[in-house]
């Protein structure tokens, strides 16, 4: 069989992937230029319905970026031994065994939390960030390349949810990790710990990425001119 040759049907990597890439790129591009959340908004369902107190965020975080890398690991892999009419099945199946391993990790060592997340801990083996991951490069890429992506993803969806979370429960309840910050005359924002604080959270923190990008790219069109200048005085 030649090199070029895909093994037992498995989708042949898109022209793109081969381009070689530096490790520090596939791990840092998730935590800001590709963040799944403030980017590419996916996994918004746990991030609007957990992150009502630092806590719940930290550990659906956590649990996330387990799931995330174990998954892209495995799939990794064994990616050249899947066939292509069920790799979606096999990702699911992988995600899904990880997924059992963090819901009985989280029912022993954090029962109270595991409590109040709820269903969303099962939810995370449909959770768009890990299933994406693992279609868009885990299954096409080399093991080193697919872990490296998974953690700066996982990292970039736990960074966003400990904002949101720090943010609703100071507002919401004015405490961080349940240690009171304001004293007792603090008038808590109820809504903050309701559903309808995950989207106004959401919106100010996507119209503070919006409004960054938006000054960086000014400053680099600003900043153009007098390169050229200096170019043409230079030459």
């Amino acid at each position: 069989m030649s090199e070029a040759t895909p093994h037992c049907g498995a989708p042949p990597p898109p022209t793109g992937s081969r381009r070689m890439t530096a490790p520090r790129e596939d791990l840092v591009k998730g935590c800001w230029r590709e963040n799944p959340v403030l980017i590419q908004l996916l996994g918004l369902c746990p991030t609007l319905a957990v992150t009502n107190s630092v806590a719940n965020s930290v550990v659906m975080g956590i649990a996330t970026f387990f799931v995330l890398v174990g998954s892209s690991l495995l799939v990794s892999t064994v990616r050249r031994w899947v066939p292509n009419e069920v790799r979606i099945a096999t990702y699911i199946l992988i995600i899904a065994t990880f997924v059992t391993v963090a819901e009985f990790a989280l029912q022993a060592l954090v029962p109270d939390i595991y409590k109040a997340l709820g269903a969303f801990v099962a939810l995370i083996v449909v959770n768009c960030i890990i299933l994406g991951r693992q279609e868009a490069f885990a299954g096409r890429n080399p093991v080193g390349r697919s872990v490296l992506d998974a953690v700066g993803m996982g990292i970039g969806f736990m960074i966003t949810l400990l904002i949101m979370g720090s943010v609703r429960e100071l507002l919401g309840s004015g405490t961080f990790l349940g240690v009171s910050l304001f004293g007792p005359r603090y008038e808590p924002w109820v809504i903050m710990v309701l559903p309808p604080g995950g989207f106004f959270t959401l919106a100010f923190v996507l119209l503070t990425v919006a409004w960054w990008k938006k000054r960086q790219a000014a400053r680099a069109k600003a900043a153009e001119p007098r390169g050229l200048v200096a170019a043409e005085r230079a030459a």
